[in-house]
């Protein structure tokens, strides 16, 4: 008997389980929600202090970055509760480092961010 072949999935179905990964992180991970309200929260203020083009690029990047740390982070997660609920010294090491990958991510963010718009507000109050 030949092993059954499967067949390789379409872009629709690629793009409809990646949409269905992104839903679930926002429904099961109160951070990822979190993440979302500060990302639109400096979408708006970079919109009122008119920032400019690699300003936009920069926080866009930060944001996506934060986001695909925290997706990553939730996967992780994910695959830890499904090997049980006993803690071995090895996934409690790598849920730590997954999180520690997203307050790296957050921070550097946050500084882009503080950067970016200090340096944008003190230019319309005349600072320099």
């Amino acid at each position: 008997m030949m092993p059954h072949r499967r067949r390789p999935r379409t872009w629709p179905t690629k793009f409809r389980d990646a949409f269905r990964g992104i839903a679930r992180a926002i429904r099961s991970q109160s951070s990822f929600a979190v993440h979302l309200l500060v990302a639109a929260v400096v979408v708006l203020v970079a919109a009122v202090l008119r920032v400019s083009l690699i300003g936009w690029c920069l926080l866009v990047a930060a944001i996506g970055f934060v986001l695909v740390a925290e997706i990553f982070n939730t996967a992780i997660e994910s695959l830890a509760r499904r090997l049980g609920p006993r803690r071995h010294p090895r996934i409690r090491d790598a849920l730590d480092m997954a999180s520690g990958g997203v307050l790296l991510a957050a921070i550097t963010a946050a500084v882009l961010g503080v950067v970016i718009f200090g340096e944008r507000a003190g230019s319309l109050l005349g600072w320099w």
